[in-house]
């Protein structure tokens, strides 16, 4: 016993004590913060995004005819064939990011000085499609829940069955369905934020930084939720201009498109700023 209590001891003379808790090393990677906003960040954006507009008109009014040419047939689905309608969206909901990272591209290559050009703007998400691909994916579940929700409302306000298009801008617009239509745009705000608050900085994030769908939606989140008043803000002015542009036929989604896809950019730089 003796002798297996010295060579115990033998053993453990070299050790410490208390030995000092391992410590990872600082990430060698740059780091981002989070800029505090104010109310007059979501114009200077907007004023940012007409001046690349203005500089790279081409390219703006081909990704305006796209935006344009989605919201003709998703107006004709829902005006003809309404079952269909979430399908579209669903497809539209697809594209669309692809399409606004061709004009992120134009954005960022006009602030790094480079020259834009449409091709290169058409390919820019080829290096970026697994991120895109799961970004897209998620905000898909989102839309898809959004649908169920939606159909849960109608079924409790209208126990008759799923109303036609007519009927349902007739109950939209009826004073006496008060409470469906509240209750309709609560679970329809509801969704839109979750949609918004997971994408407003996180495409162009994968663009400039190549950096994971989970990373991007996170910050996206974090920005929405550290700025919230601001967003708000920024969420409001782009619902007006795109409802705004879908009067007549949606013809000013040629200009609001790309111009508030140039200022989604601006908006992702303002409130992410990266050291080193």
């Amino acid at each position: 016993m003796t002798e297996i209590n010295s060579a115990s001891d033998s053993d453990t003379a070299g050790l410490p004590l208390n030995p000092t808790p391992y410590v990872p090393p600082p990430s060698e990677g740059p780091r981002r913060e989070i800029v505090a906003l104010s109310f007059a960040d979501p114009f200077r954006w907007l004023a940012h995004g007409l001046r690349d507009l203005r500089a790279e008109m081409g390219i703006g009014l081909f990704y305006g005819m796209c935006f344009w040419a989605m919201a003709i047939v998703l107006g004709l689905v829902f005006r003809h064939l309404p079952e269909y309608t979430m399908s579209i969206a669903s497809g539209c909901l697809l594209i669309g990011p692809f399409l606004a990272m061709g004009l992120y591209e134009v954005s960022r290559r006009r602030e790094q000085g480079l020259p834009p050009d449409l091709a290169t703007s058409l390919t820019c998400w080829d290096t970026h499609i697994g991120s895109m691909g799961l970004l897209v994916l998620v905000l898909i579940i989102l839309e898809l829940l959004w649908g169920r929700a939606s159909l849960v409302v109608f079924a409790v306000f209208f126990n008759t069955g799923m109303p036609s298009t007519a009927s349902v801008l007739q109950a939209v617009f009826n004073p006496e369905n008060w409470e469906f239509v509240l209750v309709y745009l609560v679970v329809g705000g509801v969704f839109a934020g979750l949609v918004f608050a997971t994408s407003v900085v996180s495409i162009p994030m994968i663009l400039d930084r190549d950096t994971d769908a989970i990373s991007a939606s996170i910050t996206s989140l974090q920005v929405f939720f550290n700025s919230l008043p601001v967003l708000l803000l920024w969420g409001a002015l782009i619902s007006t201009l795109v409802l705004l542009a879908l009067i007549p036929w949606g013809l000013g989604l040629l200009f609001v498109g790309p111009w508030l896809g140039h200022a989604t950019w601006h908006a992702y730089r303002g409130a992410v700023r990266w050291e080193g």
